[in-house]
C-alpha cells in the first residue's frame, strides 16, 4: 500500500528564551500529540510563504523566518512527511488558538518532558544549544 505523503513546514518560534509548542486535536494518528505549529506546503508555494500563511492562519499572528534548521524525513503508521523546520521570531500579535487545544512556551532543555508526534521528536536535540 502506498501511503499519502505530505510535504510541510514547522516553525520554531522563540520569544524571551522560550519555544512555542501546540497540542494537536483529537484527529489523526497523531491525536493530542504536543507540535511546533505549521502546515501543509500549497502546491506553487515556497516552503517560507507557507510557513507565514499557517502561523497566520493557525495562530492569528506575524513570524520572520530568521534561521533554516533542519528538513525531516518521518514514516508514520498511515502517512509519510518531510517537514522543513524553521527558526523564527514573534514580530507582531500573540498566538491565539483555532486548530489545536493547548500552547505554552517552554525553555529548550523542557521540551524533552512533553509528549511530543515522533516526527518533532527527531530534531529536540538540534534545539538544546540554540537559546
Amino acid at each position: 500500500m502506498n501511503k499519502k505523503h505530505l510535504e510541510v513546514v514547522a516553525a520554531v518560534i522563540i520569544k524571551n528564551k522560550q519555544i512555542f509548542c501546540c497540542k494537536r486535536g483529537p484527529k489523526g494518528e497523531c491525536a493530542f500529540k504536543w507540535e511546533f505549529p505549521g502546515g501543509k506546503i500549497e502546491q506553487g508555494e515556497k516552503p517560507e510563504e507557507a510557513l507565514v500563511r499557517e502561523i497566520k492562519e493557525e495562530l492569528s499572528c506575524q513570524i520572520k523566518i530568521t534561521h533554516f534548521l533542519t528538513t525531516i524525513e518521518h514514516e508514520y503508521q498511515t502517512f509519510t512527511i518531510t517537514m522543513h523546520v524553521y527558526l523564527c521570531e514573534l514580530i507582531d500579535g500573540t498566538p491565539l488558538l483555532s486548530e489545536h487545544v493547548e500552547a505554552k512556551w517552554c525553555e529548550a532543555k523542557r521540551l524533552s518532558e512533553l509528549d511530543f508526534a515522533e516526527a518533532d521528536y527527531k530534531f529536540l536535540p538540534l534545539l538544546k544549544n540554540i537559546i
